[in-house]
Order: structure tokens, then sequence, then C-alpha cells
């Protein structure tokens, strides 16, 4: 083989590569699937997108080898090629989160909004979770917490915190973490939380960033495989 058609070739895999995952849905899916494995039609609920959409988009990825499936009876159930993935999906979205502007303006201005801006980073998170006055509150969904979350995390998925409100003290301070960066489920539990008059926090990183950092991770047993 010719040095030039090497080239050619190498780089023309490359880029359909990056086509596949040029597209704001196609990178949500993603971070959804950094969670653990979804069904079509659970994808289609949290992008808002077609059942016929979401397909088409996880078939695009799955084309790449980005995204694997299992079957379970007639569920077909989508999830990360590997671990990799979305740590390639990290450095993309913490460089954009730095190098342009446009984004960090869309990001502090959504969080000035929600009162969120001030936020508590991995490192601070494993010091104040020593002290028995921090809570740390996972508001994803139940599904999601049980196949995966950060040890000691209390679950109140974010769409029943304000009426489990009354079982929160106001003695102690709670550290609010989702999905990811983008996730905005966090930003709405502090706000409420403030609102309410509790001590509140977001975490910066979210769960798919703590689990692919190689932190240590809890789940039901049901979920262990």
């Amino acid at each position: 083989m010719e040095k030039r058609v090497f080239k050619d070739k190498v780089y023309t895999i490359l880029a359909n590569l990056i086509k596949a995952i040029s597209n704001p849905h196609r990178l949500e899916i993603i971070d959804l699937l950094a969670q653990g494995e979804k069904k079509v039609e659970d994808i289609s609920t949290e992008t808002s997108i077609s059942v016929a959409n979401a397909s088409q988009h996880l078939q695009v990825l799955k084309s790449v080898n980005l995204v694997d499936i299992r079957r379970e009876g007639n569920f077909i159930y989508y999830r990360l090629a590997n671990e990799e993935i979305y740590k390639c999906w990290m450095k993309l979205r913490d460089f954009g989160t730095k190098h342009v502007a446009e984004m960090d303006k869309v990001i502090t201005d959504f969080r000035k909004k929600r009162n969120s801006l001030e936020a508590v980073e991995v490192d601070e998170l494993l010091t104040r979770m020593q002290s028995k006055k921090v809570v740390l509150l996972d508001v994803r969904s139940a599904e999601e917490f049980k196949s995966g979350r950060i040890p000691g995390a209390k679950n109140i998925p974010i769409d029943q915190l304000e009426e489990e409100l009354d079982k929160l003290s106001k003695n102690k301070e709670y550290i609010a973490y989702c999905r990811g960066s983008f996730c905005v489920f966090a930003d709405e539990a502090i706000n409420l939380l403030k609102k309410k008059g509790y001590r509140a926090k977001r975490l910066e990183q979210g769960f798919a960033d703590w689990k692919f950092k190689g932190m240590p991770v809890e789940w039901t047993i049901e979920n262990q495989g």
C-alpha cells in the first residue's frame, strides 16, 4: 500500500468516527449511556426526540463501534462499547468548557439563574464526606442509582425532592450530584434547597466522571453483572 493511500484511508476512518459523534443528540446519548445501559424508549424520553430518531442515532453510533447492544426477551439494551468512549467524551467536554467562550457563557448564565454556581470538586467531596454534617444527595432516577452510585449517597430523584424536603435536616449541608456536568438535575436541586433555607452545593462532576476516573462505586446486587 502506498503511503498516500495509507494516510487517506486512516484519516477517512477517523473522520467517519468524528462525523458519527458530530451531532448534539448523539453526544447527549453517549453522556446518558455512561450511566448504564438503556432501552431506546428511555433515550427517547431523556433526549426529547422520537423513538424512531433515537433508534437512528443509536445505529449510527453502533456502526462505528461506539455502542453495543444486549438482548433480553423482546427488549434491546444499549450501552457504551467500552469506557474509553466516555473518557474521550469527557476530554471533548472539558476542552469546550475551558476554551470555548460561548460555551462557558451559556453554562455560567444558566447556573447564575439557578443559584448553583458554587460547586465542590471531587477531592473536596472526599474530605467533606468524613463529616456527619454533610449529606451527599444523588438526584438521578432510582433506576440509575441502583445501577451505580457514589458510596454513601442518598437517593432522592429530582422529581420527588420537593415532597421529601420535610425529611431533610436544616442542620446539615447537602451536596447534590447527577449524571454529569451538563445534567441539570443537580442545579435544580440546589435551587430548590436554597430557596427552602437549606445549605447546598452541587458536585462539579457527575456520577459518570466519578466512575470513569476509577473511584469506588456502589450498586444494588441485582444490577451487579
